[in-house]
């Protein structure tokens, strides 16, 4: 009988990863507490790492997003005044 594959949320896996990440409790021990296999444990803990250096430096995304909604703003206000 095939078994069914566990699809994890990405709050989940932050807990986890975290978990790891203090080092009070080994990957095994981890594993078994919430019930994932401990190469889990290491690769979640391995992505947390690796991607900490994106929550601190705003992306291009997010810049030219701010920009955009600043700009639309900023011609709304001009277009709504009523003329002189």
């Amino acid at each position: 009988m095939a078994r069914i594959k566990k699809v994890h949320g990405e709050a989940f896996k932050a807990k986890v990863a975290l978990e790891s990440v203090r080092g009070e409790l080994t990957a095994n021990q981890i594993g078994s507490r919430y019930g994932v296999h401990p190469t889990l444990v290491n690769r979640w803990r391995k992505e947390l790492i690796a991607g900490a250096v994106n929550i601190f430096s705003p992306s291009q995304c997010t810049r030219v997003a701010r920009k955009t909604a600043d700009h639309d703003k900023l011609a709304a206000n001009c277009w709504s005044r009523p003329a002189s």
